[in-house]
Parts: C-alpha cells; sequence; structure tokens
C-alpha cells in the first residue's frame, strides 16, 4: 500500500462557493465534473497516481460538519502561513493558527471552510 488514503470528499452546500473558497486561498483551478442526480463536484488538482479528492455537493448525501467526525490535512506547502493570509477575506475562519507539531513533521492549522467544514492545513515550513 503505498498511502493510507486514496480519494477524499469535503462536503459542500454551494459548489461554486467552496470552489471559488479554495481557489482562492491555494491560487489554483479546479475543474467542476456534474454527475447528473444532484451530484456536483470540483476536483483538487493532483498528478496521476497520487492522491486526489474533490468538493462534492448532494443535499441528500453529503452534509459540511465543523465539530465532527475525521479531520483532513490539506498539503499548503511550502508554508501554510500564505494559505491562511487568505482564509477569511476567502470567507472562512481560522480555529487554530499556525503552529508547530515538531521540527520533523512541519507545521499546522486548522481552518472552517466557506460551507462550515473543519479541515486542517499543513506545511514543512
Amino acid at each position: 500500500m503505498k498511502n493510507a488514503i486514496n480519494w477524499f470528499e469535503i462536503p459542500a452546500r454551494d459548489i461554486e462557493r467552496a470552489r471559488k473558497f479554495y481557489e482562492g486561498i491555494f491560487s489554483f483551478e479546479m475543474h467542476e465534473l456534474d454527475i447528473g442526480d444532484g451530484l456536483r463536484m470540483a476536483l483538487f488538482p493532483a498528478e496521476s497516481g497520487t492522491v486526489g479528492g474533490t468538493i462534492i455537493q448532494n443535499d441528500d448525501w453529503y452534509k459540511p460538519s465543523n465539530s465532527e467526525g475525521p479531520l483532513l490535512y490539506l498539503n499548503a506547502n511550502p508554508d501554510l502561513q500564505k494559505v491562511l493570509d487568505r482564509v477569511e477575506e476567502a470567507g472562512g475562519e481560522i480555529i487554530i493558527p499556525k503552529r508547530l507539531i515538531t521540527e520533523e513533521n512541519g507545521y499546522m492549522a486548522v481552518i472552517i471552510d466557506s460551507e462550515g467544514n473543519r479541515v486542517a492545513l499543513h506545511s514543512n515550513e
């Protein structure tokens, strides 16, 4: 097994708002897919053969959560502070500011995204 994680889905109530939030804080573009049956996605960039994921909207199956369930860490290398500096302007909230995990494990922060999801950020610097 290469990775313990091979795919992730972050729930959204408004896919356009969520896409603009993540594109805004990370400064990248996301490709949208309309699968049908009320299922819409915006894909995070990922190289072939690496872990990928999406923001996903379906009112019946996906509900954003800010306090329960697993905590997903998104890659904010090289320095997550640059990403954090854009969170509030993009419609999010910083819950835990940048802090050192350990010298070997880098830095982390926790945010609430535009949809109300609790998401962590990680970087080496």
